[in-house]
This record gives C-alpha cells, sequence and structure tokens, in this order.
C-alpha cells in the first residue's frame, strides 16, 4: 500500500512538471527558441548505503560487516529539447549491483547481493550560463526493478526467499553541467538520486555520478551572411533625356536603438512593439507612390544565446517586419523578401558590453545589436 501511495505522488509530481512545461512551451518566448531531439548516453560510478546496523540487529552472537557499496552504473536517454530552457527526457538506467557480507561468532555468515536498473521521465530544466555552458536540473518518475540474492553457511539460516524480486516506481532528481562542442555534439556532467525500494520491504537512495555525451538532431547551419556594405543615404541618379525621367534611389533604414529609431521587439521576442509599428508605418509612408525594384529585410540578435537559436531567431524577427510592410505599404510579396543574420556584424565593440549571463545591464547594452535592416532599391517620377 505505501509503494502504491509513492507511485501515485509521483505520478501527480510528473503530472504537474509535464503541465509547467507545457506552459513554458505555448509562451512566446519559447516559440522563439530552437527545438529539437537529441539522444546520448552517460556512465559513472553509483554509491549506495547498506544499513549495517539493522543486519546485524537480525543475526545471532557477535557480527562484523563488509560492504561493497559502489559499482559501475549508465545510463541510454533520449529527449527533446522545446527551447534554451526547457525539454522532456526519457530512458534506461542501470545502477549496477551493491552487496554485503556479515560473518558472525559462532562461525556463521550471511551474503547479500541487489541489482538494479529501470526506465525513467524526466522533466528537464536548463540555464545558459555563457554562449557554450548551461547548468541544468532535472526532476521525475523512475520505475525500477530490484533484483536480490541471499545465502547463508554455518549457524545463520537460509533466508525463506533466497531470491526475491520487485519492480516499483518513485522519484528520480539531478543537477548538471552541459557543454557543447558545436551545434550537434554536447558533454554532460550529472549528479543524480535515485529513490529505490528493495525486494525485502526497505527503501533508500543511491546516487549516481557520470559524464555522457549528447547528440542533437536537426541543427541546421546558419547561412553564410553576405558582408556587404550599404550605403544609408539616398542616392538619386537622373536618367535623360527619356520621357518622363525617373530616380533611380537605393535606401538603407536600421531600426535599431543606435540609429536613434525605435526599437521593433523586446528582448527574445518576434512580435512587433506598438512603437515599432508607428516607426514602420512611417517609414512605409516615406515610400508611398514608389515603384519597387527590391525590398529585402534582414534581421539580427545580440550574442546572448545560442548561434542556431539567435539564427532561428533572426529569421522570425525578418519575417515579422516583411509581412507588416507588405499591409501597411501594400507592398507585393515578389518584391520584398527576408533573412536572418543572427549575431553576426554586431554595433556594439567587444570591450563595450562585458560578460556573458544575461542579466538585465547586458541585455540593455547589447539592445543596438538587435536590429532590423530593411535596404529598399527602386525608382519613382523625379519632381
Amino acid at each position: 500500500m505505501n509503494n502504491m501511495n509513492k507511485i501515485k505522488k509521483a505520478a501527480k509530481a510528473v503530472g504537474a512538471l509535464g503541465l509547467m512545461g507545457c506552459a513554458i512551451m505555448s509562451s512566446p518566448s519559447a516559440m522563439a527558441d530552437d527545438a529539437y531531439w537529441y539522444l546520448g548516453g552517460n556512465v559513472g560510478q553509483s554509491r549506495s548505503r547498506i544499513d549495517d546496523q539493522r543486519i546485524t540487529a537480525q543475526l545471532p552472537g557477535s557480527v562484523s560487516m563488509s560492504d561493497d557499496n559502489h559499482d559501475t552504473a549508465y545510463k541510454l536517454f533520449g529527449g527533446y529539447q522545446f527551447n534554451n530552457y526547457f525539454a522532456l527526457e526519457g530512458g534506461y538506467f542501470n545502477l549496477g549491483q551493491f552487496g554485503y557480507t556479515a560473518t558472525t561468532l559462532p562461525a556463521g555468515s550471511l551474503t547479500g547481493n541487489i541489482k538494479l536498473q529501470g526506465i525513467n521521465i524526466d522533466a528537464v530544466g536548463m540555464f545558459p550560463l555563457a554562449d557554450k555552458l548551461s547548468v541544468f536540473g532535472r526532476l521525475g518518475y523512475q520505475y525500477a526493478q530490484a533484483k536480490d540474492e541471499f545465502s547463508s553457511t554455518g549457524v545463520v539460516p537460509v533466508p525463506a526467499y533466497p531470491n526475491p524480486s520487485q519492480k516499483s516506481g518513485n522519484y528520480e532528481a539531478g543537477v548538471g553541467l552541459q557543454y557543447d562542442f558545436n551545434r550537434s555534439l554536447g558533454m554532460r556532467v550529472e549528479a543524480e538520486r535515485y529513490r529505490i525500494d528493495d525486494a525485502v520491504g526497505n527503501n533508500g537512495d543511491i546516487n549516481m555520478y557520470s559524464v555522457g555525451l549528447v547528440y542533437r538532431f536537426n541543427h541546421r547551419k546558419p547561412a553564410p551572411v553576405e558582408k556587404v556594405m550599404m550605403p544609408k543615404t539616398e542616392i538619386v541618379v537622373v536618367h535623360a533625356p527619356a520621357p518622363p525621367p525617373e530616380i533611380v534611389f537605393v535606401t538603407k533604414v536600421i531600426f535599431s536603438v543606435d540609429s536613434g529609431t525605435d526599437p521593433l521587439f523586446g528582448f527574445g521576442k518576434t512580435t512587433i512593439t506598438p512603437t515599432g509599428k508607428r516607426a514602420l508605418d512611417k517609414f512605409a509612408a516615406n515610400l508611398k507612390g514608389a515603384h519597387y525594384r527590391d525590398i529585402t529585410v534582414v534581421g539580427y540578435t545580440d550574442r546572448i544565446g545560442s548561434s542556431a537559436s539567435n539564427m532561428k531567431l533572426s529569421e522570425r524577427r525578418a519575417n515579422a517586419v516583411k509581412d507588416y510592410l507588405m499591409v501597411s505599404a501594400g507592398i507585393p510579396a515578389d518584391k520584398i523578401s527576408a533573412r536572418g543574420a543572427g549575431e553576426s556584424n554586431p554595433l556594439t565593440k567587444p570591450d563595450e558590453c562585458k560578460g556573458k549571463i544575461a542579466t538585465k545591464k547586458l541585455q540593455a547594452c547589447l539592445a543596438p545589436d538587435r536590429r532590423v535592416e530593411v535596404d529598399v532599391t527602386g525608382t519613382r517620377p523625379a519632381k
């Protein structure tokens, strides 16, 4: 009955974590981040605490104990990373084998061994510390199988059930660090605790310390950014004597704090702000009556976060501006294009904004880098 209550409590905890994950996935900031599937494996050492006092109390005479309380452990796992901060993960774990030998006087002995393995599902919360380094924590439900073996000699009686086995569910939690070598491969260092019920009516904690690798799928390499210096002022060329004369113009507008225009997006967001919409309306009004040859919208981010997620975020921002201009200025779809440039070509200098943790101060310092540039090439009648 106690085991059933524990399973119900663990199931409720995992259900609450699942609801929390749904809330995170449905938020605007989550939709602006990258998502992918991943697989991995860890290997390390497991450690347990054997209750010598309880064992010796059940044996006759004077008892000396010899414990084997650590072993090699490993796990295999897979999961889905919804954004930079949340993932759901499941897998198989093997905590190895633990045992003891109790020697008694009068002469006799009792030997016990237990093997532990199972499956788990966890909610994993992550927080980036730097460009490639993140800290994470996990909490979830594990279903483990415990297999015991007992043997005795001399005056110690043979147990009534020398090979008991039990399957039960309980909680599992842990913390760790992850370092990303590149967009696809990373390394994890973890410390975990498994709450285990053995097959003879006892329960306790097994700690596992491990290191492993994680491989991420569907992480596309950002497209190379073409570095082209475009003029920021209008260039006017008058073609004569063709009547009526036309003016060919090239215009670049940078929507950034550094350029004096209103910022279009909040930190980590892809929804245009009210002040950003007014700035785009003013820009569209200045282009009324012009004949467009080509309009290119390029989105940028600051350096906070991974390169892959920043590329996704800049693409969504560029497409949001493109869609808005098509409506407000009536620009045909075949005359306007959008692309993301991620964190490339920052306006801030490296020595201006120091630090790697995304504090409010660092976000404010890097604000000029979170910009959208619009290049317009076209012709209009000369006045």
